[in-house]
């Protein structure tokens, strides 16, 4: 029995020993080295996988950078709209020295369509729209005096309808281009439904009469309270029509007329003008003084209460 104890013992010594022997060699070939390399602090495994994570990281950084530029280069194509348009170059023709300036590529139709609409669509902002209201009785020259402003070209192109006339014209005033929008409306009562869109949102109104009609003069105040119901903010003149006709009449008569029309001026806070279409007087000044009202420019009207000859007061 003794012999037999001793016998194993010596067995799993010798089994125990060879156990540790084969755990060191492992241990020595993971960890590089042993005891030297453990004395690091990092078994291979765990610096393997640092490794690694810094090419991850390095490839996920390379495809963003690759990711952006590619928009970047997308985006400098396009830019200007309608995006870029390429085209592969051949070699260049013989004769041709390295350096020479290339003429632009031939623009499409399209092209120069699309500009052409830019610029109409410029102007069209460019442009500043004011509207301007005629009312007064029948027969005393409202449509003359429009026609005699914006001119008898422009008169083919204003648009006609059952008591009531449009028509525009355009000026440039330093550099500013101002379209001046005319709403005659018919003298007779069957149209006064049309003053409400005259009226509205008008910059100014004329109240016009005839100078050799006092009833003319008296239905003024008639017009003006119509149309004040639909717009109080427009600036309101008053202005006297046929100043030829009314020349020959005497002067007691005009001296009468004149002193009715400033009483009435004064009661609507107009200020008052004398004109003649036929003539031409007064008619561009009217307009004028319209625009240097609204913009307040350095343009003054000068005053004349000479009877005889065309009124202007304010």
């Amino acid at each position: 029995t003794t012999t037999t104890t001793a016998t194993n013992t010596a067995t799993n010594t010798a089994a125990a020993m060879e156990v540790t022997k084969a755990v060191t060699q492992l241990c020595a070939q993971g960890g590089g080295g042993g005891g030297r390399r453990r004395g690091r602090g990092r078994p291979a495994v765990l610096r393997l996988d640092l490794r690694w994570g810094r090419l991850l990281r390095l490839a996920v950084i390379s495809r963003v950078v690759r990711l952006v530029w590619d928009q970047l280069l997308a985006c400098s194509s396009c830019a200007g709209g309608g995006g870029g348009r390429y085209r592969r170059l051949g070699p260049p023709p013989q004769g041709v020295a390295a350096g020479t300036v290339l003429s632009p590529l031939p623009r499409d139709a399209d092209d120069d369509r699309a500009a052409a609409a830019d610029r109409d669509a410029a102007d069209v902002e460019d442009v500043v729209s004011l509207k301007v209201s005629l009312l007064g009785d029948c027969q005393i020259g409202k449509t003359s005096f429009m026609v005699k402003y914006v001119g008898d070209d422009e008169e083919q192109n204003g648009l006609q309808m059952t008591g009531l006339n449009l028509m525009d014209k355009t000026l440039a005033v330093r550099g500013a281009r101002i379209a001046f929008s005319i709403w005659d409306v018919a003298g007779d009562s069957q149209f006064l439904d049309h003053v409400p869109i005259a009226c509205k949102d008008a910059v100014a109104i004329l109240y016009m009469f005839d100078l050799t009609s006092r009833c003319t003069l008296n239905n003024v105040i008639d017009w003006y309270e119509r149309a004040r119901k639909w717009n109080k903010t427009a600036i309101p003149i008053l202005i006297g029509t046929k100043f030829d006709d009314f020349a020959q009449l005497p002067l007691e008569m005009q001296w009468t007329i004149v002193n009715e029309a400033r009483a009435y001026a004064r009661a609507m806070k107009a200020t008052l003008f004398f004109s003649s279409s036929t003539h031409n007087i007064n008619v561009n000044k009217i307009f004028k003084f319209i625009t240097a009202k609204l913009f307040n420019l350095p343009w003054t009207v000068e005053r004349n209460l000479t009877v005889g000859e065309p009124i202007i007061d304010f």
